[in-house]
C-alpha cells in the first residue's frame, strides 16, 4: 500500500514538473525595447523616462533608457543606436538631436529588423512608424500670441532659439515669426541660437539684451534656454521691462513665473511622449501597430501668473513626479 502510494506521489510530481516546463517554454520572453533620449539631464527627459518606465512596467518590457550629456551630440546618439542593435534590442524609441544626421543611423538599425519610433523631435527616415509629440509650428504660434494677448503696444521681439540642426527648434521659431508678423505690431529685432546648456544660454541672453536693449519680447524655445534667458533677466534687473515667453518646465522657470523673470510658459506633456513612444513600439513587436506612417500629438498648454496653481497647470508642470 506504502509503494502504491510513492508510486503515485512520484508520478504526480513528474506530471507537475512537465506541466511546468510546457509552460515555461510557452511563456514569451520579454521584448526590449531602447529609449535614445537626446539627453539625460533636464527635468523634461525625466518625465519623459517616467512615462516610458511606467509603460514598460504595464506591457511587461524589458526598457533601456540612454542619450548623451548634451543635445548637440548627435554623434553619440548614432553610436548608442548601433550598440542598441548589437546588443539585440527589438524596437527603438528615438529623439533625434539632428534631423539629417541622425537619418543613416536610424536607417540601418531599421534594415536589421528593428522597429522605430521617434519622440519629441522626429528624423528624416522612412523607417519611422510613429512620431509621437507637440505640434512645434503650432507650440511656436502659441508662444506668440501668450505675448501678443499680454504686452501692449509696439512688441520688439528677440528669440533664444537652440542648435538650427533641430526640426523642433527651427519649427517654433517659423510659428512664432509667422504670428508676430501676421499681428501687425511687432517686430522682429534679433535671433540667435545658443548651446541647449543654461549657463550658455544666460550668457547669449545677457549680450543679446545689451545689444538690443528696445527688446521688450523674449522667445526661449526649449528648457535649458528658458532658464538661461531667466537667469539673464533676473540678474541684469529686467523682470519688469521684458516679457519671457519660456518652453516646458523646470523648477528655475516656475520659480520665475512667481518672482517675474518668467510671465508664461509653453508646457508640452513628455510623460505622454515616453508613455505613448514605448507603447507603441510594444505594439509594433506585438503586430499590433498600424502599417501606415502614424503621427500623435501630446497636448500643449499655457501657464502663466493667473493660472500657475490650477489643478491643470500643476499635473502638466510637475508630470514626472
Amino acid at each position: 500500500m506504502k509503494q502504491s502510494k510513492y508510486a503515485f506521489l512520484c508520478c504526480l510530481l513528474a506530471f507537475l514538473l512537465m506541466c511546468s516546463c510546457a509552460s515555461s517554454a510557452n511563456t514569451p520572453s520579454q521584448h526590449t525595447v531602447t529609449l535614445v533620449a537626446k539627453s539625460t539631464e533636464t527635468e523634461f527627459w525625466l518625465s519623459v523616462f517616467a512615462g516610458a518606465e511606467a509603460a514598460a512596467t504595464e506591457y511587461n518590457l524589458n526598457l533601456n533608457i540612454i542619450g548623451p550629456e548634451t543635445e548637440e551630440d548627435y554623434e553619440t546618439q548614432n553610436e548608442m543606436v548601433q550598440s542598441a542593435v548589437d546588443d539585440g534590442t527589438e524596437a527603438l524609441v528615438f529623439s533625434a538631436i539632428h534631423y539629417d544626421n541622425n537619418a543613416a543611423a536610424i536607417d540601418a538599425a531599421a534594415q536589421s529588423g528593428v522597429k522605430i519610433v521617434a519622440i519629441d523631435s522626429n528624423v528624416d527616415s522612412d523607417a519611422v512608424s510613429t512620431y509621437i509629440g507637440t505640434d512645434n509650428y503650432a507650440a511656436g504660434q502659441m508662444a506668440a500670441q501668450a505675448a501678443l494677448e499680454r504686452v501692449g503696444g509696439k512688441l520688439e521681439v528677440g528669440i533664444i532659439n537652440y542648435d538650427i540642426s533641430s526640426a523642433n527648434g527651427q519649427e517654433r521659431e517659423r510659428g512664432a515669426v509667422d504670428t508676430f508678423q501676421k499681428s501687425g505690431r511687432a517686430e522682429i529685432t534679433a535671433v540667435i541660437n545658443t548651446l541647449a546648456e543654461a549657463g550658455h544660454a544666460q550668457s547669449d541672453t545677457a549680450d543679446l539684451l545689451e545689444k538690443y536693449p528696445e527688446i521688450n519680447v523674449l522667445l526661449a524655445f526649449n528648457e535649458p534656454t528658458s532658464v538661461g534667458a531667466a537667469n539673464a533677466i533676473k540678474e541684469l534687473g529686467y523682470s519688469d521691462s521684458v516679457f519671457l515667453v519660456g518652453f516646458d518646465s523646470n523648477v528655475a522657470t516656475v520659480d520665475g513665473l512667481q518672482n517675474g523673470s518668467v510671465d508664461a510658459l509653453v508646457v508640452q506633456n513628455p510623460y505622454a511622449m515616453g508613455y505613448l513612444g514605448v507603447e507603441s513600439a510594444y505594439k509594433l513587436l506585438t503586430g499590433q501597430g498600424s502599417s501606415l506612417a502614424e503621427t500623435v500629438d501630446t497636448s500643449t498648454q499655457i501657464v502663466d501668473r493667473e493660472n500657475l496653481f490650477s489643478i491643470d497647470s500643476q499635473k502638466a508642470l510637475f508630470a514626472f513626479e
